[in-house]
C-alpha cells in the first residue's frame, strides 16, 4: 500500500467538504475547488476523537492486489484532495526573481509583460484562475488556488529566459540555486 495514500487529510474549520460519488466539492475561505476521483480510489469522511472532521482515502482491496494502477491513484488522489483543502484555506503561491540589466516585468491589465532582452516584449496571458502581483519589477508573484496550475505558470515564465550559468541572469526561483560555471581565461 502506499505511504501517502493511507495518511489521514485534516480538514481545517472554515473548509467545508462535500462528496457525491467519485466527486468532491472543497469550498474555504479563498474559494471553491471540485474534482472528479478515478473509479478504483474512494474517499470518505470520519471524524476524530477530539471532533475534527478529517477525509480518508480508500482503494479497493481486491482491484490493488492484482494491478499496479490502483496503487499509483491512490497516493495521487489523497495528494490532489490534500492540495484541494490547503488551496482553498491558504491558497499557493511561487515568487520569481529577474536578473540582469533591463530586464523587468509589468502588468498589462491582468496579462503579464516581460522585457527580456528580447526584440519584442513578451505577453503572457494570465489563467482566470490566477493571480499575478508586481512586488518590484523585477520579483513576480504568481499565486492560486490549485497547486498544479501555479507552478505551471510560473515555469512557463521561468522558461521565458532560464538563468544562464556565467552570470546568472535571467528568470529564477525565489531560492533557487544557479550553479555557475568559470568563463573563458586569456592566455598572459
Amino acid at each position: 500500500m502506499s505511504r501517502i495514500g493511507k495518511q489521514i487529510i485534516s480538514i481545517p474549520e472554515k473548509v467545508t467538504v462535500k462528496l457525491q460519488g467519485q466527486k468532491i466539492d472543497v469550498t474555504g475561505p479563498k474559494g471553491n475547488l471540485s474534482r472528479v476521483l478515478p473509479s478504483l480510489v474512494s474517499c470518505e469522511l470520519a471524524k476524530s476523537d477530539d471532533n475534527k472532521k478529517s477525509i480518508l482515502v480508500k482503494v479497493d482491496a481486491t482491484k490493488a492486489s492484482k494491478r499496479k494502477l490502483p496503487q499509483s491513484l491512490y497516493g495521487l488522489s489523497r495528494t490532489m484532495v490534500s492540495n484541494m483543502v490547503l488551496g482553498v484555506s491558504k491558497g499557493f503561491s511561487k515568487k520569481l526573481q529577474i536578473s540582469g540589466v533591463g530586464y523587468r516585468a509589468q502588468l498589462d491589465g491582468k496579462n503579464l509583460v516581460l522585457n527580456m532582452g528580447y526584440s519584442n516584449p513578451v505577453r503572457m496571458e494570465t489563467p482566470p484562475s490566477l493571480s499575478i502581483n508586481l512586488e518590484s519589477p523585477t520579483v513576480i508573484v504568481v499565486s492560486g488556488l490549485e497547486k498544479d496550475v501555479v507552478g505551471e505558470f510560473a515555469a512557463k515564465v521561468r522558461s521565458v529566459r532560464s538563468p544562464e550559468p556565467y552570470k546568472g541572469k535571467g528568470i529564477a526561483y525565489e531560492g533557487e540555486y544557479i550553479r555557475r560555471k568559470a568563463g573563458k581565461v586569456g592566455k598572459k
